[in-house]
């Protein structure tokens, strides 16, 4: 905001530097004479620079905005059609000029604007640089006005676009940390009723989980070597409710290093895979990959259904979750794909980081 400010102040104290040493420059250039520049002290150069100073700023900070922007286009006219025959009137340019005739150029072909005269009216002069100089002024000062809200608006636009996806974040959020935390919790009410040896690691497990949840996921991107250390509890606190038919094989490969990801993106998919991948009569096989390169984040899972049942649509929302978390932190630039065949279920998702 103070880099936009200051490159407008900027602007205008360039722009005037430049609109103001035009008469200078026409004046030096026709007649060669470096004494053009004694009008720089002069009370008519005065005149001349204050006059379209006040216009232009009047118009940019009253007029336009409080007239033509609030729809009063009849008084907006009508103030602009005022200002330009006062302009007329005072003609500053004419002055400016008049009052050093050996600097003008009429060798050149400029003369000053005759009178005109009407029958029983006093002669009518039209300083026709003036009115120019004038409505170039005006013309700026929309230009200007116009560019100036047009980035406004458009700086609003993305903030409110930058809240809203906040805000969807958070929600999606919000709606997946309580469905993980339901599911831990019930693991371990489990081994406290059957008074499991196992019961005191898994609260610990789980104060690690909560503090990773609590704390860690208020961030956007988290170490992915603590989402990594994440999962492996989620992992042991499943492993405990599982009997000798389910083997669980979990694998990390490349070095994780400084690498960032979204907190809890990837627990969704193993959610899936310990509620249905997972049968006390039938053998199962869970495996989970996470593979980590220079520019990539690998991760694989696949299992085997035992339930295909309406609770799934419980699941989906998770995963839904996921999908449009990663659609707003990772657009363009995540794979996602989800198969089920023959019983079998995997999905395989990519990240580049």
């Amino acid at each position: 905001m103070f880099r936009l400010k200051f490159s407008v102040v900027i602007a205008h104290i360039t722009g005037w530097l430049i609109c103001l040493s035009l008469p200078l420059l026409f004046i030096s250039g026709q007649t060669g004479d470096r004494k053009a520049l004694s009008i720089l002290f002069s009370a008519d150069y005065l005149v001349f620079l204050v006059t379209y100073v006040a216009l232009f700023y009047f118009h940019t900070t009253f007029l336009f905005p409080r007239l033509y922007f609030r729809k009063l286009y009849v008084l907006y006219f009508l103030a602009v059609g005022l200002m330009l025959i006062m302009v007329n009137y005072m003609q500053p340019f004419d002055h400016l000029f008049s009052r050093f005739p050996h600097h003008l150029p009429m060798e050149a072909g400029w003369h000053p604007p005759a009178p005109m005269e009407q029958e029983g009216h006093p002669p009518v002069r039209i300083d026709i640089v003036s009115d120019f100089l004038f409505l170039l002024t005006i013309a700026l000062s929309i230009a200007i006005e116009t560019t100036q809200r047009w980035r406004q608006t458009e700086q609003r636009a993305l903030y409110a676009e930058t809240r809203k996806t906040q805000a969807e974040l958070s929600f999606l959020k919000a709606q997946i940390n309580p469905h993980f935390l339901f599911n831990t919790l019930n693991n371990i009410y489990s081994l406290a009723i059957t008074r499991s040896d196992h019961t005191a690691t898994s609260i610990m497990k789980l104060s690690n989980m909560l503090r990773y949840v609590t704390e860690d996921t208020r961030h956007e991107y988290v170490l992915l070597e603590n989402e990594i250390d994440c999962l492996r509890d989620y992992i042991d606190l499943q492993k405990l409710r599982l009997t000798s038919k389910t083997k669980v094989n979990f694998a990390v490969t490349g070095s994780p290093g400084i690498k960032c990801i979204a907190p809890l993106v990837l627990l969704p998919f193993l959610e899936n895979a310990f509620r249905y991948g997972v049968s006390n009569h039938e053998a199962s096989e869970i495996n989970i990959l996470l593979n980590t390169s220079e520019k990539h984040i690998h991760f694989f899972c696949s299992n085997k259904l035992f339930r295909i049942t309406d609770d799934m649509q419980r699941t989906g929302i998770g995963i839904a979750n996921t999908r449009q978390r990663l659609d707003h932190l990772y657009p363009d630039r995540y794979e996602l794909d989800i198969r089920e065949d023959n019983g079998a279920y995997a999905i395989s998702l990519q990240l580049q980081v």
